[in-house]
């Protein structure tokens, strides 16, 4: 083979490899956020509650010669109780599964969505109601095709459109929360996707802002058959994990 051939040969096999790497860079590769965590959840939620300002007593006390003041300060602790709504700017909720791509191998699939609606009933030292509903039809990924594809398969989100949560127990905090303490806690309700209804507890992390805001972080690894859910799989798509990953990060206000 003359030195010609070689060369020719050899820019050949880049130009492939550099094709196929252009191939995987714009339609293939993953850009998946890291999971859900309670740290960059409270990192990021910017609350819009400002803090309870003080209560300010005066009392005047008539004197000899003139009236005597005295001002006294006393924090305000203003009751917790009561219901949360969810405040979608801060929170999402979403699936990430392991898949297989033709030619590339394991990556990992995430879609999320901020169109979600509900809130809970905070009553002393427990969590007494929690309700969630997703509109599973507005869930993106970074692939415009799964997200497409999901409409008719997989979760099949046109004829499911909404996935709910609602807790089924008290969740008991122990005591009253305080800013910045960290709860660690599991919230058991009735979880239903895919038109499956299935009681399920969800491990969770929760923290009081001193901005005014509840934060809580939770996910759960589901088995996809448990909700009926069959794995879309095609040309691209070799094969998709039998378990899944619901991820939560809820910011509630008053």
């Amino acid at each position: 083979m003359s030195r010609h051939t070689v060369t020719i040969t050899a820019a050949a096999v880049v130009a492939i490899l550099a094709a196929g790497l252009g191939v995987w860079w714009v339609f293939l590769r993953s850009d998946a956020p890291p999971p859900v965590s309670l740290a960059e959840a409270v990192a990021g939620v910017t609350s819009t509650t400002a803090p309870p300002a003080d209560a300010t007593t005066t009392t005047t006390v008539a004197g000899a010669d003139a009236p005597a003041t005295t001002t006294t300060t006393v924090d305000a602790a203003p009751s917790l109780d009561g219901d949360w709504v969810i405040d979608t700017a801060a929170s999402f909720a979403g699936y990430r599964v392991q898949e297989e791509l033709a030619s590339i191998g394991a990556t990992e699939a995430v879609g999320r969505t901020s169109m979600l609606t509900g809130g809970l009933t905070l009553d002393g030292t427990a969590i007494t109601a929690v309700d969630v509903a997703v509109d599973m039809t507005t869930l993106q990924s970074d692939s415009g095709r799964r997200d497409g594809a999901l409409r008719t398969r997989g979760l099949e989100t046109d004829s499911f459109p909404t996935a709910t949560f609602a807790l089924t127990a008290p969740i008991d905090l122990g005591a009253p929360p305080a800013v910045g303490d960290t709860l660690t806690a599991s919230a058991t309700g009735d979880l239903t996707l895919h038109g499956v209804t299935r009681s399920v507890e969800i491990p969770i992390q929760g923290q009081l802002l001193d901005g005014g805001a509840i934060v809580v972080v939770g996910s759960l690894d589901v088995a996809l058959a448990d909700y009926e859910i069959e794995p879309p799989t095609g040309f691209a798509v070799l094969s998709i994990d039998d378990v899944g990953t619901i991820e939560l990060q809820l910011a509630f206000t008053r």
